[in-house]
This record gives C-alpha cells, sequence and structure tokens, in this order.
C-alpha cells in the first residue's frame, strides 16, 4: 500500500510514522508514506494557499488550484488515480470496518485541512470522500491524517506479524476486546483469571466471548444494538 499525504506541515509526520511498526513496516517495504509540502504547488513568492472567503466571515480558507495541482502531481508520480481522502469534521467518523475496505486499495491519498477549511470546488471535483476522527474541532488536518495512516498501515499484510493481532482486537467483529493479563500469575494479591491458566482452548475461548460480550454492554452498549 502506499499513502500519499497533502500537507502544509510534512515534517509533523516522520517523528510520528517513522517509529515503531509503521517505521519499520516502511522499512521493509510493505508499505509507502509519502508527504508533500502544499505550499510547493502555489503561485507567488510568499507560497501563499489560502485566501479570504466569499461572502465574509473569519479566517482564510485553503485555495483550491495549489490542493489540485498536488494531486495531480501525486497521480503523475503513481501511475494511478489514488482513492482521494479529506480529513474533516464533517465527514463520516472511522471505523473499523470501514479501515477494512480501505485496507483492500492499494493507492490512497489524504488531503489534511486548515485554516477555516478547504474552497468547496476542489473538494467537489477531486475528493472521494470526508472521513472524521470524532465530532470535535482541531487546528488543522495533520492530527487525524496520522490516526488515519496509523490504523490503516496496521491492517496491511506484512505490518504485523499475524492477522490475529488485529482481527480479535475491539470492534473486528462489533464487540470489544476481552481483558488480558501478562506475569506474574498474582500481582499484588490479584490473580489472573484461573481458565486462562487451564491450557484448555475451548473454555479459553468461552471466557473470552463472555467476557467480550461484558465489556461491550457496560462500555459501549450502543454496539449491541
Amino acid at each position: 500500500m502506499r499513502i500519499d499525504i497533502i500537507t502544509l506541515f510534512p515534517e509533523m509526520f516522520e517523528p510520528v510514522l517513522g517509529e515503531s511498526i509503521i517505521g519499520r513496516a516502511q522499512t521493509s517495504g510493505a508499505i509507502e508514506i509519502h508527504t508533500h509540502q502544499l505550499r510547493d504547488f502555489a503561485f507567488d513568492k510568499h507560497r501563499r494557499v489560502d485566501d479570504t472567503p466569499y461572502g465574509g466571515g473569519m479566517g482564510m480558507l485553503m485555495k483550491a488550484e495549489p490542493i489540485a495541482l498536488c494531486f495531480e502531481s501525486v497521480c503523475e508520480e503513481t501511475g494511478v488515480r489514488p482513492h482521494f481522502i479529506y480529513m474533516s469534521p464533517q465527514g463520516k467518523t472511522l471505523t473499523q470496518n470501514r479501515l477494512r475496505e480501505l485496507s483492500e486499495i492499494e493507492n490512497v491519498c489524504i488531503l489534511c485541512g486548515h485554516y477555516e477549511g478547504v474552497d468547496q470546488r476542489v473538494l467537489d471535483a477531486f475528493v472521494d470522500e470526508e472521513i472524521s476522527i470524532g465530532d470535535y474541532v482541531l487546528t488543522g488536518g495533520e492530527l487525524p491524517a496520522m490516526v488515519l495512516t496509523d490504523a490503516l498501515c496496521r491492517m496491511v499484510p506484512g505490518v504485523l506479524s499475524n492477522n490475529a493481532c488485529f482481527t480479535e482486537e475491539s470492534h473486528w467483529n462489533g464487540l470489544l476486546e476481552y481483558p488480558q493479563y501478562t506475569k506474574p500469575a498474582v500481582w499484588r494479591g490479584v490473580e489472573v483469571p484461573e481458565v486462562l491458566l487451564s491450557g484448555h482452548h475451548a473454555n479459553v475461548e468461552k471466557w473470552r466471548r463472555e467476557k467480550a460480550l461484558e465489556a461491550t454492554k457496560q462500555k459501549r452498549p450502543d454496539l449491541l444494538e
């Protein structure tokens, strides 16, 4: 999978996505992540990519043409038209099911908004979908883009050691994950549930299913509906 990110702040991404599992996946070639400085596609000497909105109002809007030129440059560089996502609080909230669908796409491009948003015309002409990471507003789309990229990349084959690393997690099958324990078997007087020490796989699976249902009912009853 290749992910291209259009942003005013490409330097924000390497310290986060260049580390740990996602960093190793890039080194191994399992995924590619490329950032593109939007100001490189501006026209004036100040590399300005924003302007005042028609009709008045507070703040500035990101201009359409630099975004269009940058996306067209990504298309030319990759040789395909990537699935184009705009990180926006107006978008559909990101879910594990949507991530599962997006993980089947080989080329994804993410636009990080800033200021008061983006000229609607470029969204209408180029963007395939808008995605939100929650019903709140941040100062820019960079952090949401990192969230989407991290969550998406870890589902690509070869990034995690085994598919079970994500198929048994919260939200994969509609439930939250069961409680987990590690050594020691007794910590500050609290013991690990006996069934997990039994070695009886069927009983362990039954216990995990029951505990997943309990956790979902307690923490996220809306998911059971």
